[in-house]
């Protein structure tokens, strides 16, 4: 939904607004007409924004549609509700991620033994539940990710790569899981149908659990899963690339709101 300058595809001249600051500096945007349609989709289905930034990365999103009742980020390792994070969710997710294979201090410790500078700008570690690198990637050693993500899924965590990131997931951290959770609590609440759809969109290798769980799913013609070829048999894929392929996905998302009758 937000793009930064080097990702608006060549649609430089579209209307665009701000809608992440850095340090002061602008730093991410939506075109006018996106901006609009989000309102009007926040305000006709329940929207959950869901994302693999932290939960203070998100927070400086002035994302169209606030406030927001329900919202994910971490990669699904925490659901904030009204903008504070879940501590049940979180402790859940904290004891999976126990259960299920190493530590983040365990993963952090061989991934940094494997690295070093000619390659890698910074290490992260994100609200203390994953960590990822930020790398020149024209200069990561060829056959890294495949060797490190083949020692983490021994240890119940995978590796990816979006871009200038390589993430470092626990299994147990996933969008797909929070949103159905979230999905549980809208249906439990009222506030849902139980035999609502659930439409999904997403660009990255992080989203495609999530797009696949989806009634319905669409990712743009660029990014990460469109590198690695990524469909299925619920999958749309725009025409449009870059900043523009956001309009699409939300025209996508206003055309599969179901039509309600007036009273």
């Amino acid at each position: 939904m937000i793009f930064s300058r080097n990702g608006f595809g060549g649609a430089e001249d579209v209307e665009k607004e701000c809608v992440e600051y850095y340090e002061g500096e602008p730093l991410s945007y939506m075109t006018t007409t996106a901006i609009a349609r989000l309102r009007e989709l926040a305000a006709l289905a329940p929207v959950i924004p869901t994302t693999t930034r932290t939960i203070e990365q998100f927070q400086r999103i002035a994302l169209p549609g606030a406030p927001w009742k329900y919202a994910i980020t971490s990669n699904g390792g925490n659901i904030l509700v009204d903008g504070i994070p879940d501590p049940a969710w979180r402790l859940a997710i904290d004891d999976q991620v126990r259960a299920s294979g190493a530590t983040l201090a365990d993963v952090g410790a061989e991934l940094r033994s494997r690295i070093d500078d000619s390659w890698v700008t910074k290490y992260r570690e994100a609200d203390e539940l994953f960590c990822y690198l930020v790398v020149r990637p024209d200069e990561v050693p060829s056959g890294f990710l495949a060797e490190w993500d083949t020692w983490c899924r021994a240890n119940g965590w995978s590796a990816s790569q979006q871009g200038r990131k390589i993430y470092t997931m626990p299994d147990a951290v996933c969008k797909s899981l929070a949103v159905g959770e979230v999905r549980t609590r809208l249906t439990d609440a009222g506030e849902l149908a139980s035999t609502a759809t659930l439409f999904t969109a997403g660009d990255g290798a992080l989203d495609a659990e999530m797009l696949k769980a989806a009634d319905a799913a669409i990712r743009p013609a660029h990014g990460e899963l469109h590198d690695l070829n990524f469909t299925a048999p619920n999958l749309t894929i725009t025409t449009a690339t870059g900043i523009l392929a956001g309009e699409e996905i939300l025209d996508w998302f206003h055309a599969a709101v179901p039509v309600t009758e007036p009273a």
